[in-house]
């Protein structure tokens, strides 16, 4: 168990540091793989020199169901987020929502793009289908994200009538209710596109806003980012739930 969580440790703060030198990240979200990292380390030192047995017996059966329950509820929840990992939707929607990531000086996340690349190819496929683009302006963005997905999707040759901008909100939940106020036609087909470990999340909350016929649609996302936002989505599903946007 000793080297497991030796293992584990120093894979964490790899990874870590290899997102800090290499990822294109929005946020410190995956400081918390050094985080683990450095706990996993910190737990072997106290099994290698049995001040782990030298607990209370009480302390260390309670820790040990905490983590069993958290492994477990992370495991299903992990479980239903790969679950919608190869979500396509149908042709010939009424209307997409791309869903907004971060936006750079030099254009958008490589994130954003994926999701705009894989609505670019659905828009050009299904030439009566409108687009929302739908992200406001963060603090450490040049532009709202609406504007940065509008200039990329018209230079990918997609006619700006087809195009609505949402730039207000500030989250998935907020994209989803302020996009809502663009879409004219009831019981409207929407598909909804961001990277596929988003999509369960997405789905579920444009159910509860009301959208009567929702698909997911899932872009790829990046192969190097794809562990941290699998975790980070595990956060954000459970915050959504906690405050009932789920």
């Amino acid at each position: 168990m000793v080297i497991l969580l030796n293992l584990i440790g120093a894979a964490c703060l790899i990874y870590c540091a290899v997102i800090f030198i290499f990822g294109t990240f929005g946020s410190w979200f995956f400081l918390i793989w050094g985080a683990a990292g450095a706990a996993c380390l910190a737990l072997a030192q106290l099994l290698a020199r049995g001040i782990w047995r030298a607990l209370p017996g009480a302390f260390r059966m309670t820790a040990l169901a905490v983590f069993s329950l958290g492994l477990l509820l992370f495991c299903v929840i992990e479980g239903l987020i790969i679950s919608r990992f190869g979500s396509k939707g149908p042709k010939n929607l009424d209307y997409l929502v791309v869903l907004g990531a971060q936006i750079w000086e030099s254009g958008p996340s490589r994130a954003l793009q994926l999701r705009l690349d894989t609505a670019c190819a659905y828009l050009e496929e299904n030439e009566n289908t409108l687009v929302i683009v739908s992200g406001g302006q963060g603090s450490n963005e040049p532009m709202s994200e609406a504007q940065g997905m509008y200039d990329y999707l018209v230079k990918k040759g997609i006619s700006p009538e087809r195009i609505f901008m949402e730039d207000r909100s500030t989250n998935t939940h907020e994209n989803l209710l302020f996009s809502k106020a663009f879409i004219q036609k009831e019981d409207a087909q929407v598909g909804i596109v961001t990277n596929n470990f988003h999509v369960y999340r997405a789905t579920r909350l444009a159910d509860k806003l009301g959208y009567e016929k929702a698909y997911g649609i899932a872009a790829p996302s990046d192969k190097l980012m794809q562990a941290n936002n699998m975790v980070r989505e595990f956060f954000g599903v459970m915050k959504d739930w906690a405050v009932g946007n789920m």
